[in-house]
């Protein structure tokens, strides 16, 4: 049976406990694991630009012995020079796992349906599974199981939100939403759909972000997206420390960057003790191992 790592829902929480504990194993004792990919190959198809994802999926195979080909859709003709169905049967006899960062979700559930070779979700427009798993790994380490705290997003209608809520309807946490009314009227029928005792949305940030014990943010305009206007909407919904004195004391801030300083987040906050954004970035390695070791067979 092929496996595959596309959406945080299509998971119960049995299956991402797992995950999370070798994602802690493979951090603690990485020399036990370290010829753990011998002779295993993944493919990372880009179609977007990436930094954490290129990195952390590179090295994280690498320091399990496995070897990694980059690949983007330009130089392998990908739905030009054959279908893409045709191309992704001949990458699986060449790799093991196909890591992909695209545009399209439904390109991506395509070759997931396929069931060729394991696929994994890098990033769509649609949800991004990859960080909220290390985000998740991150926040147990920093202020303890998540299933007990409130968390506070605030920011636009993204991928990376998509996604935590996806974790949300798993662990049962409390979630606050914190967004512009605009963005909550645009997203109404979708918000609905996500509809929970424990999901709360609201354009009030105050109210949002009280007593809670993580603050997560996104730049407020997606990569590849083209309404810049919306931005006038949010410059009431930066994360300063007046926001933060608001939340609980041992509170955490988290992004998982790229960020614009001064737009979504001030430098004072990005910089400081309660920012945990570089360990969050280092645990994607650690994350994207756990989801390796659990689609890839060993030989």
């Amino acid at each position: 049976m092929v496996k595959h790592f596309v959406d945080i829902d299509q998971f119960k929480k049995k299956q991402i406990d797992g995950l999370i504990k070798d994602a802690k194993l493979l951090k603690k004792y990485p020399n036990k694991f370290k010829n753990y990919f011998k002779d295993r190959t993944l493919g990372l198809l880009f179609e977007k630009q990436s930094l954490r994802t290129r990195l952390s999926f590179t090295t994280g195979m690498q320091k399990m012995g496995g070897n990694v080909i980059q690949l983007n859709s330009e130089d392998i003709g990908l739905g030009i020079r054959e279908s893409n169905k045709d191309i992704l049967k001949t990458l699986s006899q060449y790799v093991d796992c196909l890591m992909i960062r695209n545009h399209d979700h439904k390109t991506i559930m395509l070759y997931q349906s396929l069931n060729y070779l394991p696929i994994i979700n890098g990033l769509s427009e649609y949800s991004h599974p990859c960080q909220i798993l290390s985000d998740l790994l991150t926040i147990d380490e920093s202020i303890g199981a998540i299933k007990n705290k409130l968390i506070c997003w605030i920011g636009d209608f993204n991928n990376v939100l998509r996604s935590l809520i996806h974790l949300q309807k798993i662990y049962f946490f409390n979630l606050n939403v914190v967004m512009p009314k605009e963005i909550i009227i645009k997203n109404k029928k979708e918000i609905n759909f996500f509809n929970s005792s424990n999901l709360k949305f609201t354009n009030n940030i105050n109210d949002g972000v009280t007593k809670s014990n993580c603050i997560m943010t996104d730049a407020w305009v997606s990569m590849g997206e083209k309404d810049n206007k919306k931005k006038k909407y949010f410059k009431n919904y930066k994360v300063t420390k007046d926001v933060m004195k608001l939340t609980n004391k041992d509170a955490i801030f988290m992004h998982c960057l790229p960020a614009h300083r001064e737009e979504e987040v001030s430098s004072e906050i990005l910089d400081s003790k309660k920012s945990v954004i570089w360990q969050q970035a280092k645990n994607r390695i650690y994350a994207q191992q756990a989801i390796l070791k659990y689609l890839v067979k060993r030989k």
